[in-house]
């Protein structure tokens, strides 16, 4: 959907898909829109897409230059959880923020690591806060849990990758 601006109407639109008890959740709330909107601006270049960048790229130049601009980026998420009273992205309540990193930081040890040489770090040892957080998101909210499946996000990245993971091992 092309929108001059983002509302709450882009996560409204399929309410009657959902249960009731979800339909009032607000992912984009008024009070943090620009916060939301000032971490997007840097979350998707250098994490969601930043794992994808280095273990793609295909100069040494260009895999050290988006591997340390994702860990960088990863090492201001880590400071920002470590300040916030939390236990979300910007505190008590979801946002998109904690969806968007959530996406890319629970298969960060699980594949990433090991199949885009995103390995300076990895999130259980290397970032606490994070770490904190990922869990509290699988652990305690079911939406998050419910829709991740382990087994399925290794046999694609191993499988379907063939020009990173030639063997598909």
């Amino acid at each position: 959907m092309l929108l001059e601006k983002k509302t709450d109407f882009e996560f409204k639109q399929f309410d009657d898909l959902i249960d009731e008890k979800y339909r009032n959740v607000s992912l984009f709330p008024e009070n943090l829109q620009a916060e939301i909107e000032a971490s997007n601006e840097w979350i998707y270049p250098d994490i969601n897409n930043g794992v994808y960048r280095s273990g793609f790229a295909t100069t040494q130049e260009a895999y050290e230059k988006a591997v340390t601009q994702l860990f960088e980026s990863l090492d201001r998420v880590e400071k920002h959880l470590s300040e916030t009273e939390g236990p979300y992205y910007f505190g008590k309540n979801i946002t998109e923020s904690d969806v968007r990193l959530f996406t890319t930081i629970v298969r960060f040890d699980v594949v990433y690591v090991q199949h885009f040489k995103t390995n300076i770090r990895d999130i259980r040892s290397g970032y606490p806060h994070i770490h904190r957080w990922l869990r509290h998101l699988y652990w305690n909210v079911p939406a998050f849990k419910d829709t991740t499946e382990f087994t399925h996000i290794k046999n694609h990245y191993t499988k379907s990758h063939t020009q990173v993971n030639h063997t598909s091992l």
